[in-house]
Protein backbone atom coordinates (compact mmCIF):
# COMPACT_ATOMS: atom_id res chain seq x y z
CA UNK A 1 0.00 0.00 0.00
CA UNK A 2 0.89 3.58 -0.25
CA UNK A 3 3.57 5.21 2.57
CA UNK A 4 0.85 7.26 3.88
CA UNK A 5 -1.39 3.83 5.17
CA UNK A 6 -0.58 2.06 8.19
CA UNK A 7 0.12 -1.63 6.63
CA UNK A 8 1.37 -3.63 10.02
CA UNK A 9 -1.91 -5.66 9.86
CA UNK A 10 -3.11 -5.21 6.66
CA UNK A 11 -4.98 -9.04 5.84
CA UNK A 12 -5.05 -9.79 2.21
CA UNK A 13 -8.65 -11.61 2.37
CA UNK A 14 -9.56 -7.92 3.31
CA UNK A 15 -7.87 -6.32 0.44
CA UNK A 16 -9.46 -9.21 -1.98
CA UNK A 17 -12.84 -8.00 -0.71
CA UNK A 18 -12.38 -4.40 -0.98
CA UNK A 19 -11.14 -4.79 -4.79
CA UNK A 20 -14.07 -6.50 -5.58
CA UNK A 21 -16.47 -3.94 -3.66
CA UNK A 22 -15.10 -1.61 -6.41
CA UNK A 23 -15.77 -4.16 -9.25
CA UNK A 24 -19.32 -4.58 -8.20
CA UNK A 25 -20.09 -1.06 -6.54
CA UNK A 26 -22.15 -2.48 -3.82
CA UNK A 27 -22.38 -4.80 -1.09
CA UNK A 28 -25.12 -7.38 -2.36
CA UNK A 29 -23.32 -7.84 -5.73
CA UNK A 30 -20.23 -8.43 -4.11
CA UNK A 31 -21.44 -10.59 -1.30
CA UNK A 32 -23.41 -12.54 -4.47
CA UNK A 33 -20.14 -12.49 -6.45
CA UNK A 34 -17.66 -13.62 -3.71
CA UNK A 35 -20.38 -16.67 -2.12
CA UNK A 36 -20.77 -15.22 1.58
CA UNK A 37 -23.29 -12.39 2.54
CA UNK A 38 -23.58 -8.66 2.83
CA UNK A 39 -22.18 -8.64 6.53
CA UNK A 40 -19.40 -10.37 6.15
CA UNK A 41 -18.15 -7.60 2.90
CA UNK A 42 -18.89 -4.94 5.48
CA UNK A 43 -16.69 -6.72 7.64
CA UNK A 44 -13.80 -6.67 5.65
CA UNK A 45 -13.94 -3.65 4.50
CA UNK A 46 -14.22 -2.01 7.77
CA UNK A 47 -11.04 -4.22 8.73
CA UNK A 48 -9.19 -2.71 6.00
CA UNK A 49 -10.09 0.73 6.56
CA UNK A 50 -9.22 0.19 10.42
CA UNK A 51 -6.20 -0.94 9.17
CA UNK A 52 -4.72 1.69 6.99
CA UNK A 53 -6.57 4.49 8.95
CA UNK A 54 -8.36 5.64 6.09
CA UNK A 55 -11.47 6.25 4.62
CA UNK A 56 -11.58 3.89 1.34
CA UNK A 57 -15.52 4.92 0.11
CA UNK A 58 -18.09 7.08 0.33
CA UNK A 59 -21.61 5.39 0.95
CA UNK A 60 -23.72 7.31 -1.79
CA UNK A 61 -27.24 6.53 -2.96
CA UNK A 62 -26.13 4.82 -6.13
CA UNK A 63 -23.51 2.23 -4.37
CA UNK A 64 -19.77 2.74 -3.24
CA UNK A 65 -17.87 5.85 -4.30
CA UNK A 66 -13.88 5.79 -3.70
CA UNK A 67 -12.32 8.64 -1.96
CA UNK A 68 -9.18 9.60 -2.93
CA UNK A 69 -7.40 7.17 0.09
CA UNK A 70 -9.66 4.43 -1.59
CA UNK A 71 -7.96 5.23 -5.38
CA UNK A 72 -4.68 5.12 -4.02
CA UNK A 73 -5.08 1.70 -2.05
CA UNK A 74 -6.90 0.74 -5.67
CA UNK A 75 -3.98 1.18 -7.63
CA UNK A 76 -1.90 -1.19 -4.20
CA UNK A 77 -4.25 -3.54 -4.16
CA UNK A 78 -4.63 -4.10 -7.94
CA UNK A 79 -0.45 -4.58 -7.71
CA UNK A 80 -1.45 -7.14 -5.21
CA UNK A 81 -3.89 -9.32 -7.13
CA UNK A 82 -1.10 -9.68 -10.14
CA UNK A 83 1.76 -10.42 -8.37
CA UNK A 84 -0.73 -12.97 -6.45
CA UNK A 85 -2.04 -14.21 -9.65
CA UNK A 86 1.57 -14.61 -11.57
CA UNK A 87 2.64 -16.70 -8.38
CA UNK A 88 -0.23 -18.92 -8.71
CA UNK A 89 0.90 -19.57 -12.51
CA UNK A 90 4.77 -20.72 -11.93
CA UNK A 91 5.39 -24.15 -11.72
CA UNK A 92 7.83 -25.89 -9.47
CA UNK A 93 11.10 -26.29 -10.35
CA UNK A 94 11.32 -30.54 -11.68
CA UNK A 95 13.18 -32.36 -9.11
CA UNK A 96 16.53 -33.34 -10.27
CA UNK A 97 17.25 -36.78 -11.29
CA UNK A 98 19.86 -38.63 -12.86
CA UNK A 99 23.51 -39.92 -12.48
CA UNK A 100 26.51 -37.40 -12.98
CA UNK A 101 29.78 -38.87 -13.61
CA UNK A 102 32.98 -36.96 -12.17
CA UNK A 103 36.09 -37.72 -12.72
CA UNK A 104 39.76 -36.42 -11.12
CA UNK A 105 42.71 -37.22 -9.50
CA UNK A 106 42.65 -39.49 -6.68
CA UNK A 107 44.01 -36.40 -4.33
CA UNK A 108 41.94 -34.05 -5.33
CA UNK A 109 39.04 -36.59 -5.50
CA UNK A 110 39.17 -38.16 -2.04
CA UNK A 111 41.27 -35.74 -0.30
CA UNK A 112 39.03 -32.65 -1.60
CA UNK A 113 35.71 -33.32 -3.24
CA UNK A 114 34.51 -36.19 -1.80
CA UNK A 115 34.16 -35.22 1.92
CA UNK A 116 32.37 -31.86 0.42
CA UNK A 117 29.69 -33.30 -1.65
CA UNK A 118 26.87 -33.68 0.93
CA UNK A 119 25.23 -29.84 0.32
CA UNK A 120 25.17 -31.12 -3.35
CA UNK A 121 23.38 -34.20 -1.77
CA UNK A 122 21.18 -32.58 0.56
CA UNK A 123 19.90 -30.00 -2.22
CA UNK A 124 19.52 -32.50 -5.08
CA UNK A 125 18.59 -35.84 -2.96
CA UNK A 126 17.68 -37.37 -6.07
CA UNK A 127 20.37 -36.93 -7.81
CA UNK A 128 22.90 -39.73 -8.30
CA UNK A 129 26.55 -39.08 -8.09
CA UNK A 130 29.58 -41.04 -9.54
CA UNK A 131 33.32 -40.06 -8.80
CA UNK A 132 35.85 -41.99 -10.62
CA UNK A 133 39.42 -41.09 -9.31
CA UNK A 134 42.15 -41.81 -11.79
CA UNK A 135 45.19 -40.19 -12.55
CA UNK A 136 44.99 -40.69 -15.87
CA UNK A 137 42.37 -38.78 -18.05
CA UNK A 138 39.54 -40.69 -18.76
CA UNK A 139 37.57 -39.93 -22.06
CA UNK A 140 34.78 -37.48 -22.02
CA UNK A 141 34.77 -37.81 -25.40
CA UNK A 142 33.90 -41.63 -25.09
CA UNK A 143 31.25 -40.79 -22.89
CA UNK A 144 32.73 -42.35 -19.73
CA UNK A 145 32.27 -39.34 -17.66
CA UNK A 146 30.32 -36.02 -17.55
CA UNK A 147 32.76 -33.77 -15.89
CA UNK A 148 36.41 -34.14 -15.31
CA UNK A 149 38.59 -32.35 -12.92
CA UNK A 150 42.15 -31.82 -14.32
CA UNK A 151 45.68 -30.77 -13.80
CA UNK A 152 46.99 -28.75 -16.98
CA UNK A 153 45.66 -27.31 -19.86
CA UNK A 154 43.23 -29.59 -21.74
CA UNK A 155 43.94 -30.61 -25.59
CA UNK A 156 41.12 -32.35 -25.89
CA UNK A 157 38.44 -31.52 -29.04
CA UNK A 158 35.02 -30.50 -28.78
CA UNK A 159 34.69 -29.84 -24.82
CA UNK A 160 33.75 -26.96 -22.62
CA UNK A 161 36.73 -25.70 -20.64
CA UNK A 162 37.06 -23.83 -17.92
CA UNK A 163 39.84 -22.87 -15.45
CA UNK A 164 38.86 -22.68 -11.72
CA UNK A 165 42.47 -22.90 -9.85
CA UNK A 166 45.69 -22.67 -9.46
CA UNK A 167 47.18 -25.68 -7.51
CA UNK A 168 50.68 -25.08 -5.84
CA UNK A 169 52.57 -27.71 -4.48
CA UNK A 170 55.45 -27.08 -1.97
CA UNK A 171 57.70 -29.40 0.09
CA UNK A 172 56.34 -31.06 3.47
CA UNK A 173 58.37 -33.24 6.03
CA UNK A 174 58.15 -34.68 9.42
CA UNK A 175 59.34 -31.57 12.15
CA UNK A 176 62.14 -34.25 12.69
CA UNK A 177 63.00 -34.40 9.04
CA UNK A 178 63.09 -30.58 8.49
CA UNK A 179 64.65 -30.48 11.86
CA UNK A 180 67.58 -32.48 10.51
CA UNK A 181 68.15 -30.63 7.12
CA UNK A 182 68.67 -27.56 9.49
CA UNK A 183 71.60 -29.54 10.96
CA UNK A 184 73.23 -30.02 7.77
CA UNK A 185 71.51 -33.90 6.85
CA UNK A 186 71.72 -34.72 3.49
CA UNK A 187 68.63 -34.31 1.56
CA UNK A 188 66.44 -37.34 0.85
CA UNK A 189 63.27 -37.26 -1.48
CA UNK A 190 59.93 -39.38 -1.29
CA UNK A 191 58.65 -39.73 -4.75
CA UNK A 192 56.57 -41.51 -7.84
CA UNK A 193 57.62 -45.44 -8.58
CA UNK A 194 58.85 -45.65 -12.67
CA UNK A 195 55.65 -45.92 -13.92
CA UNK A 196 54.46 -42.39 -12.16
CA UNK A 197 57.73 -40.74 -13.89
CA UNK A 198 55.85 -39.12 -16.19
CA UNK A 199 54.22 -37.11 -14.67
CA UNK A 200 55.29 -33.45 -14.50
CA UNK A 201 55.15 -32.97 -10.71
CA UNK A 202 57.87 -36.17 -10.88
CA UNK A 203 59.61 -34.67 -14.32
CA UNK A 204 60.06 -31.26 -12.50
CA UNK A 205 61.72 -33.20 -9.26
CA UNK A 206 63.92 -35.04 -11.72
CA UNK A 207 65.36 -31.68 -13.39
CA UNK A 208 65.65 -29.71 -10.34
CA UNK A 209 66.83 -32.53 -7.66
CA UNK A 210 68.38 -35.19 -10.12
CA UNK A 211 71.22 -35.49 -7.55
CA UNK A 212 69.34 -36.29 -4.59
CA UNK A 213 68.35 -39.52 -3.12
CA UNK A 214 65.21 -40.67 -4.04
CA UNK A 215 64.49 -42.70 -0.59
CA UNK A 216 60.93 -43.97 -1.17
CA UNK A 217 58.72 -44.68 -3.88
CA UNK A 218 55.69 -44.81 -4.44
CA UNK A 219 52.60 -45.14 -7.37
CA UNK A 220 50.22 -42.07 -5.56
CA UNK A 221 49.73 -39.10 -3.52
CA UNK A 222 48.27 -40.49 -0.46
CA UNK A 223 51.28 -43.68 0.12
CA UNK A 224 53.97 -40.09 -0.05
CA UNK A 225 51.91 -38.30 2.31
CA UNK A 226 51.52 -41.08 4.91
CA UNK A 227 55.88 -41.77 4.02
CA UNK A 228 56.00 -37.80 4.53
CA UNK A 229 53.87 -38.17 8.13
CA UNK A 230 56.18 -41.11 9.17
CA UNK A 231 59.14 -39.46 8.42
CA UNK A 232 60.60 -41.40 5.67
CA UNK A 233 62.01 -37.96 3.77
CA UNK A 234 60.64 -34.59 2.02
CA UNK A 235 57.75 -35.07 -0.08
CA UNK A 236 56.60 -32.58 -3.10
CA UNK A 237 52.61 -32.07 -2.29
CA UNK A 238 49.85 -29.92 -3.04
CA UNK A 239 48.76 -27.21 -0.76
CA UNK A 240 45.19 -28.57 -0.66
CA UNK A 241 46.40 -32.02 0.67
CA UNK A 242 48.94 -31.30 2.91
CA UNK A 243 48.97 -27.61 3.63
CA UNK A 244 46.79 -28.06 6.67
CA UNK A 245 48.09 -31.31 8.04
CA UNK A 246 49.00 -31.20 11.63
CA UNK A 247 51.83 -33.98 11.14
CA UNK A 248 53.60 -32.19 8.44
CA UNK A 249 55.58 -28.74 7.97
CA UNK A 250 57.00 -27.13 5.00
CA UNK A 251 59.93 -27.42 4.42
CA UNK A 252 62.32 -24.61 2.10
CA UNK A 253 64.83 -25.75 -1.04
CA UNK A 254 66.74 -24.28 -3.08
CA UNK A 255 63.77 -24.37 -6.09
CA UNK A 256 60.22 -23.96 -5.78
CA UNK A 257 57.22 -25.73 -7.41
CA UNK A 258 55.65 -24.35 -10.05
CA UNK A 259 52.02 -24.40 -9.93
CA UNK A 260 49.49 -26.09 -12.08
CA UNK A 261 46.17 -25.18 -13.59
CA UNK A 262 43.08 -27.12 -12.50
CA UNK A 263 40.94 -27.22 -14.92
CA UNK A 264 36.85 -27.65 -15.35
CA UNK A 265 35.80 -29.75 -18.10
CA UNK A 266 32.02 -30.93 -19.96
CA UNK A 267 31.07 -32.41 -22.99
CA UNK A 268 29.59 -29.72 -25.18
CA UNK A 269 26.93 -32.01 -25.99
CA UNK A 270 25.28 -32.26 -22.21
CA UNK A 271 26.71 -29.13 -20.48
CA UNK A 272 23.76 -27.01 -20.49
CA UNK A 273 21.58 -30.54 -19.21
CA UNK A 274 20.09 -29.01 -16.07
CA UNK A 275 21.44 -31.82 -13.69
CA UNK A 276 25.24 -30.99 -15.28
CA UNK A 277 24.46 -27.48 -15.05
CA UNK A 278 23.91 -27.89 -11.50
CA UNK A 279 27.03 -29.85 -10.19
CA UNK A 280 28.90 -27.65 -12.05
CA UNK A 281 27.60 -24.70 -10.72
CA UNK A 282 28.73 -26.39 -7.20
CA UNK A 283 31.84 -27.38 -8.00
CA UNK A 284 33.01 -23.73 -9.46
CA UNK A 285 31.34 -22.53 -6.33
CA UNK A 286 33.36 -24.71 -3.97
CA UNK A 287 36.65 -24.48 -5.41
CA UNK A 288 36.45 -20.81 -5.37
CA UNK A 289 35.31 -20.66 -1.61
CA UNK A 290 38.24 -22.85 -1.32
CA UNK A 291 40.67 -21.12 -3.30
CA UNK A 292 43.12 -20.42 -0.72
CA UNK A 293 43.61 -23.88 0.11
CA UNK A 294 44.93 -24.31 -3.39
CA UNK A 295 46.33 -21.24 -4.64
CA UNK A 296 50.13 -19.92 -3.80
CA UNK A 297 50.42 -17.38 -1.04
Amino acid sequence: MADRFRTAAVDWEDVRFFAALTRHGSLSATARALSVNHATVARRLAALEGSLGAKLFKRRPTGYELTGAGRNALAAADTMESAAAALSRLEPDPELTGLVRITATPSLAEGFLIPRLVPLQQQHPALDLEVLADRHSVSLQRHRSDIALRLGRPEDGDLVARRVARVAYRFYAAVAWRDRLRQGATLSLIGFDEAGAQFPEAAWLRRHFGQARLSLRCNNLSGQIAAARAGCGVAMLPRFLAGDDPALVEVRLSETPPSRELWLLTRRDVHKTPRIRVVVDFLVQLLHRERSRFEEE
